[in-house]
């Protein structure tokens, strides 16, 4: 089994993790599976990889690998996440969202 980071260690791994506010989780969802598509079309993109906690699941986690920080800068800026970014705050609670720019070492 393989992952991008196998192959290219230069790849940019953002963590982004949210908890949905209460009685959000299933909107949330919906708002956050609408972003996979329209991402996994940009340039730059390598994987964009949606979770929802098992224990927990008003938790979720995007985990995604990039291939440079402009390309990440590039998607923060599409349309689908600028409109997310002004719905994310009565979807989300009050912790809001964790975004991890990291390097893979290991």
């Amino acid at each position: 089994m393989t992952t991008p980071t196998d192959d290219n260690r230069d790849l940019l791994t953002v963590v982004a993790y949210m908890r949905a506010a209460e009685g959000k989780t299933e909107e949330l969802r919906a708002a956050l599976e609408a972003l996979v598509e329209p991402t996994s079309k940009e340039e730059g993109y390598v994987n964009y990889d949606l979770h929802q906690g098992v224990e927990d699941p008003s938790f979720f986690t995007f985990y995604e690998n990039w291939h440079s920080g402009e390309h990440l800068d590039a998607h923060l800026g599409a349309p689908h996440l600028v409109d997310f970014a002004g719905r994310m705050g009565d979807l989300l609670d009050e912790n809001g969202l964790t975004v991890n720019r990291v390097r893979r070492i290991a």
